[in-house]
């Protein structure tokens, strides 16, 4: 890979900059990826947390949990709806949220495009450079006086 500029021209490019087009590109092609599933970023998000609940969950639970993910928030209500309306999730007697059959094939489909992602996404980068990366980047977050946080 050929890179923007010299390691000594590097210092002087701005972070923002590059952790948001970073951010940005990883996102589009995660969501171009999924689209052929019928399955938007926000949804894929609430089958993954569903097929982690041994005894479901609560619409509360899975909100809580992916509320702060790219700053969606109220837009995850009607995702969870349209996958409710698609039968691709149904609530128990306690309410309490599961995969259907369908829903767990689905997720299975896409848990595997994700796989792909991933190892696209990490291509010729080592597992020692990507941890590198996050604890670089969580120290700026610090730095600045922010948190940040990932299930």
């Amino acid at each position: 890979m050929e890179y923007s500029h010299s390691d000594e021209e590097l210092l002087t490019q701005p972070i923002g900059y590059w952790s948001t087009t970073a951010g940005n590109a990883v996102v589009t092609a995660i969501r171009e990826g999924l689209a052929p599933f019928g399955v938007t970023q926000p949804q894929w998000w609430i089958l993954g947390q569903l097929a982690t609940g041994e005894n479901g969950r609560s619409r509360d639970e899975v909100l809580s949990v992916l509320w702060g993910y790219l700053d969606v928030g109220e837009a995850l209500v009607p995702e969870m709806d349209a996958l409710l309306d698609r039968g691709l999730i149904t609530p128990d007697a306690e309410g309490r949220l599961h995969l259907t059959a369908e829903g767990d094939e689905l997720f299975q489909k896409c848990a595997s495009f994700q796989r792909s992602m991933r190892e696209r996404v990490h291509k010729d980068i080592t597992n020692e450079e990507y941890v590198v990366t996050l604890k670089v980047l969580q120290r700026m977050i610090h730095n600045v006086g922010a948190k940040a946080w990932h299930h």
